[in-house]
């Protein structure tokens, strides 16, 4: 019986460590396929506007916002996030939602 133990509990640390290796690998997987949510400057959306969409979808702070939104302006576009593709379709889809012109691009290095 004490066989039995050892021997399920031997293969059950083998099944564990398996399984964070693939956890870790899937990590640096999901860390190396970044992209970025790009919004391209309009003609219709006020700065109060765009100012407020990327606090409550994106949740950045009002400065950052605010600085988000000149860049645009004076630019043409934004970067305003970047971090994993499956992170980004839903943020993306809530920015267009409301009106403003918003892209994921993949990060090339």
């Amino acid at each position: 019986m004490s066989n039995k133990k050892k021997y399920s509990g031997m293969v059950l640390n083998h099944v564990s460590e398996a399984l964070e290796e693939v956890l870790l690998e899937e990590q640096l997987t999901d860390v190396g396929n970044q992209s970025q949510l790009v919004v391209h400057n309009d003609e219709v959306n006020t700065f109060d506007w765009v100012i407020k969409c990327f606090t409550e979808i994106l949740q950045h702070s009002p400065e950052q916002a605010e600085q988000c939104s000149l860049i645009i302006h004076f630019k043409g576009k934004a970067i305003v996030k970047t971090a994993p593709l499956k992170e980004l379709r839903p943020l993306k889809d809530g920015l267009t939602d409301r009106g403003l012109s918003a892209v994921i691009e993949s990060c090339t290095d």
